[in-house]
């Protein structure tokens, strides 16, 4: 969850673009395979002025996805909620974040996290802050301060660039993990000179997500969009398909759309088709460096198709996580909207235990999909553990 200043900044524009598959007329074609379109013939434009799945994030509201973020952690008790306990088990509890933003991001994105290794005693009660009854923007910016503030003394908050601020275990009324993004029409928070502009909050339900709920929060800071349901069922888009949605799901790797948005997919690693033809694309799984990352067909100015290879490893392997996936990306829609929406492949499937209807979506070789409205097809030809070979095109 992210929240969002009164006065948000919207974002600039930019081109955009998808991939998919059906009979084209044959010079058409041929132009599109002897001539592939660069990837930024794909790129969408942001719509919404926050964090949505265009490419021209705004860099004044949001930090850059690649290089290294350093963050430093502040531990804190309050008037009401005493600590008791020592910061160690806290500090373990989100420290994996680093090493799995390392991996997902292909080295191209690193947490340097610190620690103030103390408690530092907040001025105000924890019930006093607004988590409970609906965090609002002022209510959240206050909290923030005055964590700054209290461990002022203590740090030099010059010399990072984000926050994470850790409550106590007693503390229960700071129940949830919201993420801090400044507003740049506000005099904001100031120490040592410099400005805050982000911030993770984390509450009590840190120790229901584990560690990757610090990487999801972070990631909001870099622009990306909540892709679960601010409405109904809440992982009815993408389901486990990517941190953004479900963070404990069976695969919840970063989807290659958002990765290319974030810049550590490559723009040579994205194949686009912009207008009718086809196109027939080897793609390397999204969870491995190298090769390939995804096709893309696109369907108007805002809205693409995507293809993409998941072969999830390690941790994250399962059963529902293998194939295929195809989703719609649209960059007019609001975080929590819908901006990513996966494409099912067997919704009357049975899924195995711990997997939704939603994680088994993946394709699987001699499936297609199809879009009737936009002539949009994707067939999936071979696969296998090295990736999948999928024919995009659009009539």
């Amino acid at each position: 969850m992210t929240g969002s200043p009164r006065h948000p900044r919207r974002l600039a524009l930019a081109a955009a673009a998808v991939l998919v598959s059906c009979l084209a007329a044959p010079t058409t074609a041929t132009a599109a395979a002897r001539h592939p379109s660069p990837a930024t013939d794909c790129a969408l434009p942001g719509r919404t002025g926050w964090t949505d799945e265009g490419h021209d994030t705004d860099r004044a509201q949001f930090q850059r996805a690649t290089g290294t973020h350093r963050v430093l952690t502040l531990y804190v008790d309050f008037p009401d909620a005493h600590a008791t306990d020592s910061i160690d088990a806290y500090a373990a509890q989100l420290a994996p974040a680093a090493d799995w933003m390392r991996t997902a991001s292909y080295g191209r994105s690193r947490l340097a996290i610190s620690s103030l290794h103390r408690w530092v005693r907040m001025p105000a009660a924890s019930d006093s802050y607004g988590f409970a009854r609906g965090l609002t923007f002022e209510a959240h910016e206050k909290y923030v301060r005055d964590a700054i503030t209290a461990a002022d003394p203590y740090a030099d908050f010059s010399r990072y660039d984000m926050v994470y601020i850790v409550p106590t275990r007693a503390a229960s009324a700071i129940s949830f993990s919201p993420t801090y993004l400044y507003d740049p029409t506000t005099p904001g928070i100031t120490a040592d000179g410099t400005r805050l502009k982000w911030a993770v909050t984390f509450g009590q339900d840190m120790w229901h997500w584990g560690y990757k709920v610090a990487d999801h929060e972070t990631s909001h800071t870099f622009g990306l969009p909540d892709l679960y349901s601010f409405t109904g069922a809440t992982h009815q888009y993408v389901g486990g398909w990517d941190l953004m949605g479900n963070i404990a799901g069976p695969a919840p790797q970063y989807l290659g759309w958002q990765s290319w948005k974030l810049g550590w997919t490559r723009d040579d690693q994205v194949a686009c088709l912009p207008a009718s033809g086809h196109r027939t694309v080897r793609l390397t799984p999204v969870e491995r460096p190298g090769g390939t990352k995804i096709a893309v067909l696109r369907t108007s100015e805002t809205t693409a198709y995507v293809a993409e290879s998941r072969r999830a490893e390690g941790a994250d392997s399962s059963a529902c996580s293998t194939g295929v996936l195809v989703y719609k990306v649209d960059s007019a829609a609001r975080t929590g909207e819908g901006p990513i929406r996966i494409m099912n492949a067997d919704p009357s499937a049975t899924p195995p235990t711990g997997c939704t209807s939603l994680d088994l979506a993946a394709y699987t070789p001699g499936r297609s999909f199809t879009d009737p409205d936009t002539g949009a097809r994707i067939d999936v030809l071979a696969g296998g553990r090295a990736g999948d070979v999928v024919r995009l095109g659009k009539s």
